[in-house]
């Protein structure tokens, strides 16, 4: 253990897995990331109150059988691709699915990249006075299924940092390529609040622009104005929806939430996140804010002019972060 009160960051193993996590004594928070299932912060424990939501009981059931839960890490893609096939830099590439790296969706499309699972390695994890925090390496180019799908060499870092009463998700992206590598990554993360139903939950979506999607769940191109000015409520609604034209403060950051009676769960998005996916699915205890770095099958829609696609320069990087902040547990 290192510690510098009132932050702590431990190494040990929880059901046999190795974990890490990042403590804050003062604040009564603490942080479970899993490095070798995705690197999922699958755990955020607030004066004894779970903020991210999990089906399982015990860690050993996730490893078992991996599903979403936490905050899942999905890249070199983030969500769908509208088929076997993706554009960048002018030219056609092609997924191959016998190599078995990917899932597919319901409509047979590939959906949330390679990594989702992926065994990271833990490269600094620290304390201070001021936070606690872990930075995980993932060094995409030794994989070679994955460069067969993706072939850009890069590493992806992840920093988890615990600060002043809220988690930071630092993602960093360095290209090794000759060439620029086109960018669509995000997380899936799942909130939970305790002391209202779900039905009862209001919803803060600082969004200017939602977007059309079509009968597979994909972007048509087109997009239609928002116009709700004040929070949405729960009851009866489902969200399954792509938005964009986020409405930012001074920082270019932009916030959403969900609040119970009390207990609030906040997500800011930093700038270089300009899309969010938003899930609530009826009859289920958890809301998904999603950071993403460009809106679903931005390869190909992109490639089309239709919406922007975010790069990284031949041997260059990219880093973006987003916060999550909970209130009233």
């Amino acid at each position: 253990m290192l510690a510098a009160n009132p932050y702590s960051v431990f190494r040990g193993l929880t059901d046999g897995i190795e974990t890490v996590t990042l403590k804050d004594d003062v604040r009564h928070q603490e942080v479970k990331i899993v490095p070798s299932l995705g690197n999922n912060s699958y755990s955020y424990l607030v004066n004894g109150h779970e903020v991210f939501w999990s089906p399982y009981k015990s860690l050993a059931e996730f490893k078992a059988k991996p599903a979403n839960l936490g905050n899942p890490f999905l890249a070199p893609w983030a969500n769908r691709i509208d088929g076997l096939t993706y554009s960048a830099n002018g030219k056609q590439y092609h997924l191959n699915p016998d190599l078995g790296s990917f899932r597919s969706d319901g409509f047979k499309q590939p959906i949330h990249g390679l990594v989702m699972y992926a065994p990271w390695k833990v490269v600094r994890a620290e304390a201070n006075g001021q936070a606690a925090w872990v930075t995980s390496r993932l060094e995409f180019w030794r994989e070679p299924a994955w460069m067969a799908q993706f072939p850009f060499a890069h590493n992806l870092e992840m920093t988890y940092r615990l600060s002043n009463g809220e988690l930071e998700v630092i993602t960093t992206v360095e290209n090794l390529s000759t060439q620029a590598m086109p960018l669509s990554l995000g997380y899936h993360p799942y909130f939970q609040v305790h002391d209202a139903p779900r039905d009862a939950w209001q919803v803060h979506l600082p969004v200017k622009s939602k977007v059309t999607l079509g009968p597979t769940l994909t972007p048509t191109g087109e997009k239609t104005a928002m116009t709700a000015s004040g929070p949405l409520g729960l009851q009866g609604v489902t969200l399954d929806d792509v938005y964009t034209d986020l409405t930012a403060d001074a920082k270019g950051t932009a916030e959403f939430w969900v609040k119970g009676k009390q207990q609030q769960v906040s997500v800011i998005y930093g700038p270089k996140y300009p899309v969010a996916v938003v899930y609530a699915p009826p009859g289920r205890n958890f809301i998904c804010f999603e950071p993403m770095t460009g809106v679903t099958n931005v390869f190909n829609l992109g490639a089309q002019g239709k919406f922007p696609l975010q790069s990284v320069p031949a041997s260059g990087s990219w880093q973006e972060s987003f916060w999550i902040r909970p209130a009233g547990f």
